[in-house]
């Protein structure tokens, strides 16, 4: 089974090239962050002649997440649980039926800039509300992935140029230390895992050149239970896309599974 994740920037705005990435590529499972619509807003029809089943917790103009399976989805939540009165679309989870049901979690985490905000404070409090979640997730002992775009980077090795970064709510030493809490709960780093050189980047600025010039982050990840990172037979970032026309600012990455 391939599992993907992948920050479209904007579902309508970046179709043509979504859907031709998922014809080339045919994911069985793919989480898609910041779609940037409401439910009634997101193609879905364009994605169900694919052949997928489509989960869709949207958002107007901002945040929104999807999660696509070829196989049928039960036990869907929309919404992190852990506070009522927060209405932002950044989270999606189901369990993916078949031989081996896999449950999969599509996040977009909170960007958290500017640190001296209120932003930053959100983004800690959801990475909490995260972490306790996975907790009891992880207690019914299944294959599980978490996967997303954590705007997290997790190491000096993740980015081009560390001391760039040093002041961004991405690189601080909060948010990495939560990002490491997640993976102390039991969740392996499927790249890390499988691959792990420096420079497996995920996402390049639109601006200043970044992307001719390679000067990338790794803020795209899928975390694995046990019981996934047991099957887990490959990850693969396909940064050709960024290359394509009309690209979003991230690429999409793929988990294989032996499901």
């Amino acid at each position: 089974m391939k599992i993907a994740t992948w920050n479209v920037n904007s579902v309508n705005a970046r179709l043509e090239t979504v859907l031709k990435w998922f014809r080339e590529a045919s994911p069985d499972v793919a989480c898609l962050q910041e779609i940037k619509c409401v439910d009634e807003k997101f193609p879905r029809e364009a994605f169900e002649d694919l052949g997928y089943n489509v989960v869709v917790h949207g958002q107007k103009t901002y945040n929104g997440v999807a999660l696509l399976s070829k196989s049928p989805v039960e036990d869907v939540r929309r919404g992190l649980p852990g506070d009522e009165a927060d209405d932002q679309a950044r989270y999606v989870e189901a369990v993916i039926s078949g031989p081996t049901p896999v449950r999969v979690v599509g996040i977009y985490l909170p960007n958290g800039n500017p640190v001296a905000s209120e932003k930053f404070g959100y983004k800690l409090g959801w990475m909490e509300r995260l972490n306790r979640h996975v907790r009891e997730l992880l207690a019914l002992e299944e294959p599980l992935v978490v996967a997303g775009d954590y705007n997290v980077i997790p190491e000096p090795a993740d980015v081009h140029d560390p001391v760039a970064w040093m002041d961004d709510a991405l690189f601080q030493p909060q948010s990495r230390g939560a990002f490491r809490a997640l993976k102390w709960l039991g969740l392996t780093d499927a790249y890390m895992e499988v691959d792990g050189a420096p420079g497996g980047y995920t996402f390049w600025d639109y601006q200043a050149g970044a992307w001719p010039r390679n000067h990338g982050i790794r803020i795209d990840h899928a975390l694995l239970s046990p019981q996934a990172c047991d099957r887990l037979l490959g990850c693969e970032i396909h940064r050709d896309v960024r290359d394509w026309e009309k690209p979003s600012d991230h690429v999409p990455v793929v988990v294989e599974l032996a499901l």
